[in-house]
């Protein structure tokens, strides 16, 4: 995936139909090959750049598969703390 597709801001996703769980902070920042995602309820994380799948019309697609066990927890998580009443 090349980098240069990720934008600063673009919402998160483990898919191109569902919800967002996150938003990328930064792109390659001092040139590692990943970008840091501010994850809903978690706080930053690093994510790979060889896990993104995707990235187009401000929405980066990542899999789930190649991340990190507790990356994975907090992507679960990340809706947790919302009213699904409303």
């Amino acid at each position: 995936m090349a980098h240069d597709a990720i934008k600063e801001g673009a919402e998160v996703f483990l898919s191109e139909v569902g919800r967002p769980f996150g938003a990328v902070r930064e792109v390659m920042p001092f040139g590692r090959p990943e970008i840091v995602v501010y994850i809903k309820n978690a706080g930053d994380f690093a994510i790979p750049l060889d896990a993104v799948e995707s990235a187009h019309f401000q929405k980066v697609i990542v899999d789930l598969d190649r991340l990190e066990p507790l990356l994975r927890r907090a992507i679960r998580r990340a809706h947790s703390a919302e009213d699904r009443s409303i």
